[in-house]
């Protein structure tokens, strides 16, 4: 059975409530971590919702309607947004102020990690070795919620977080900027002592019980692997990633 850990009933001051409302958030700009819409809400108006949400690159979470009432507001008509705690930045954008400031581009891709304390202890590592932005995608990630803050020591609000609708473009757009992708996975044949991370390089970390998803791994550059001198099923995926980022740390400092 999975351990699902207890999350804090979102603030009311964090909260987008009602349709009209999130409309006006999303025209205005306002950035949304997601929008949690009623699974059987019909009303015409949800139409806009969603059009809007994909316009802005907002998750859209179906969910029922007792979830809502969850959040303990009335008069939420079947929508409710959670204002974003964290500041999402254009990818490109992020790569180009890296390059103008006449570093080597490192970054993380996170591919299905869901867990919040592996995500926040995954940003307080890649803020104290250096890395440039972490990637993640609209969905299939934990959300960057005031828990995953806390575990992160606050660095969630430090680094660039960049949010994209596929990680698969992604990488096509890390590629055409001379960014090279290194896929992290147990049957690599190279180790990470074996790696030049001292060039421009982005490392994806997939989920743990499932990896990398496999046509985003099909893409990637290279294969690389932690070596592991006992007989084990793999790494927790936030030390996994201390790991690598360590040894790019170290790579670059020399």
């Amino acid at each position: 059975m999975k351990n699902f850990r207890y999350q804090q009933r979102p603030k009311k001051n964090t909260l987008v409530i009602g349709r009209d409302a999130v409309i006006a958030a999303l025209q205005s700009g306002k950035q949304l971590d997601r929008i949690y819409l009623d699974a059987k809400a019909q009303h015409p108006l949800i139409g806009d919702i969603k059009i809007l949400a994909a316009k802005n690159g907002v998750p859209l979470n179906y969910v029922p309607k007792a979830k809502l009432d969850g959040f303990n507001i009335e008069q939420h008509e079947g929508v409710v947004a959670q204002i974003a705690r964290v500041q999402y930045q254009n990818l490109q954008d992020v790569i180009s102020w890296v390059m103008e400031s006449g570093e080597a581009p490192l970054f993380i891709i996170l591919d299905g990690v869901t867990d919040i304390r592996n995500i926040g202890g995954i940003a307080r590592t890649a803020y104290c070795c250096g890395v440039h932005a972490i990637i993640i995608p609209e969905k299939g990630v934990g959300a960057l919620n005031e828990d995953a803050i806390l575990t992160s020591a606050g660095a969630l609000e430090k680094i660039a977080i960049c949010r994209v609708n596929s990680l698969m473009k992604a990488v096509d757009e890390l590629h055409l900027n001379g960014i090279k992708v290194f896929a992290t996975e147990m049957q690599a044949t190279k180790n990470i002592d074996e790696v030049d991370f001292t060039e421009p390089c982005a490392i994806v970390m997939g989920s743990e019980d499932k990896g990398i998803y496999p046509a985003l791994l099909k893409i990637c550059d290279e294969k690389i692997k932690i070596p592991m001198k006992g007989d084990f099923e793999s790494l927790n995926v936030s030390v996994a990633t201390g790991m690598f980022l360590y040894e790019a740390m170290k790579q670059r400092m020399k």
